[in-house]
């Protein structure tokens, strides 16, 4: 049973697993999008979302807080500088899990973490409906050629 145990250990020990999320944090954050294993996803996620939110107000403590997590001091300015203006308006989910599939090697489950104001193709992409497989569409496009072709007689 697993009474007790809300953290996923990763298979590493406590200092190793700590510098893995800390590295893969800095990763995240100045690259705006990672590729990695979906328990890790799961892992880093509750990770670096506090410290988002902490990077909202731009204080000292708060830079210190954040640069005690990260230990990189490059992903501690782009979070303060970059980051935080961008996400100042949204109430929390500033990343987003996308499935990629599984891995070659050992068919681990692969997602892309990323953050979710910055990805510009999501956000310029048009929205449109899609087709339904009864052929409404179909009948919708005809009905305005036969109207044409009633107004030219």
């Amino acid at each position: 049973m697993r009474h007790n145990r809300k953290v996923n250990h990763l298979g590493r020990k406590s200092g190793h697993r700590k510098a893995m999320l800390s590295n893969m944090a800095s990763s995240l954050i100045m690259n705006k999008r990672i590729e990695t294993t979906e328990a890790k996803a799961k892992a880093l996620k509750p990770y670096v979302e506090p410290l988002i939110t902490k990077s909202k107000e731009d204080t000292t403590h708060n830079r210190r807080v954040v640069f005690s997590y990260l230990k990189d001091k490059n992903a501690t300015s782009e979070l303060f500088r970059t980051i935080a203006p961008k996400i100042a308006d949204r109430p929390g989910g500033y990343l987003r899990i996308l499935h990629t599939g599984f891995r070659q090697g050992d068919a681990s489950e692969m997602v892309l973490l990323e953050f979710v104001d910055f990805n510009e193709a999501a956000a310029a992409a048009p929205k449109e409906k899609k087709a339904t497989r009864r052929g409404r569409a179909k009948k919708a496009e005809a009905a305005p050629a036969a109207q044409e072709a009633a107004a030219a007689e």
